[in-house]
């Protein structure tokens, strides 16, 4: 039986990704322009399920629990003409942990623990920033979740815990980095073979 489509989103702006901080766990609120990021991807959304002939309510609706996320879902929620609240909470789609390294910006993190990045930049997928996780410890919660999804199902979520579902989804190596998922507000349509976009910004 083919795996079911999850249409993933990933939170839209905050002024931490403005300023290119890690935010992990941190609860950031979304900026204006996120906001206005959210709306767009309802919208990219409510066109193809025009176009596939799918009605809104034959599809989950999965969010992180950071408030990013849940904002975002919100906001779609809204734009899809939809109960702003009538969606799941799934702990296990939270951002991957940066731990110590939460709320510092890469060159700040340099600057403090140089020798600990260059042990990183050597495996990117085992790396385990200190009181954080690695991309290899999300995967196996992101895989767990996903072997319980049984219909389609629209997320709200992070960069992070895309790539770990990119890699989760479809059992390949992964490189650690999507090629069209590196900024907040995309989407991405998974179905068990390479990821297709779903709502590109310039």
């Amino acid at each position: 039986m083919p795996r079911p489509v999850i249409y993933y989103i990933r939170h839209g702006l905050t002024d931490w990704n403005v300023q290119q901080r890690l935010q992990g766990r941190h609860d950031v609120q979304l900026n204006t322009e996120g906001c206005a990021q959210a709306v767009y991807c309802a919208e990219i959304l409510q066109d193809l399920f025009r176009r596939d002939d799918r009605t809104l309510e034959s599809f989950k609706y999965v969010s992180s629990p950071l408030v990013r996320a849940r904002k975002t879902m919100e906001i779609v929620r809204a734009t899809l003409g939809l109960e702003p609240a009538g969606y799941t909470v799934e702990a296990r789609l939270a951002e991957i942990a940066f731990g110590k390294w939460e709320g510092l910006t890469y060159s700040e993190v340099m600057a403090r623990d140089e020798h600990i990045v260059a042990e990183r930049e050597s495996d990117k997928w085992g790396f385990t920033p200190p009181g954080g996780e690695s991309y290899a410890q999300v995967t196996i919660r992101i895989r767990q979740w996903y072997e319980t999804v049984d219909k389609d199902t629209v997320v709200t979520a992070h960069g992070g815990t895309a790539r770990a579902f990119d890699r989760a989804s479809r059992a390949r190596t992964a490189t650690g980095r999507h090629p069209l998922f590196h900024r907040p507000g995309r989407g991405l349509r998974f179905r068990g073979k390479p990821a297709r976009p779903l709502c590109m910004r310039a």
